[in-house]
């Protein structure tokens, strides 16, 4: 764990980490919403996800909030996992949530016996590939038309994969 350590910033932003569970179902639904995804999930979606036993779910609070300013979703198989979707509300990105959410989380995952993490993003999504790139994500695939945009046409995505061990 020394490796996450040393990618946080010392000074990183005043958040805390937490598992989310069921009960979070409604707020996981509007950040996803809010993710700029071609479909958002609903409640029942998100409540049938952060029940099953092979995801692992995260979310991340700014201050003495209550409610997630962002959240991290991955489903495990025996020693690697899927990232499905990770978002933090626009208004609070650049601030180092997503950061300490994607640090957060790959320390849970590495505990859980995790050693490989793979994940999917739209080709194009400078920021993300940032974020993940800091912590080690590399490029692996791509999938040409693989994401559905608004305006009817199709969008790359980039596979990526960290090695954890």
């Amino acid at each position: 764990m020394d490796w996450l350590r040393k990618l946080l910033h010392p000074h990183a932003c005043p958040a805390r980490t937490s598992s989310l569970d069921v009960r979070q179902a409604r707020h996981v639904a509007t950040l996803h919403h809010l993710g700029g995804f071609a479909r958002g999930w609903d409640p029942g979606e998100c409540a049938a996800l952060l029940a099953d036993a092979s995801v692992v779910t995260d979310g991340v609070f700014a201050g003495s909030s209550a409610v997630p300013s962002g959240f991290v979703m991955s489903r495990k198989a025996a020693d690697e996992a899927e990232i499905l979707s990770i978002v933090v509300k626009p208004d609070q990105r650049g601030s180092g949530l997503g950061r300490a959410l994607l640090g957060a989380h790959l320390g849970q995952l590495a505990a859980r016996g995790v050693t490989q993490v793979f994940l999917e993003v739209e080709d194009g999504n400078a920021a993300a590939d940032r974020l993940y790139r800091h912590f080690g994500f590399r490029e692996v695939g791509r999938r040409k038309g693989y994401y559905p945009k608004p305006d009817g046409s199709k969008a790359t995505a980039v596979t990526m994969r960290l090695d954890l061990a």
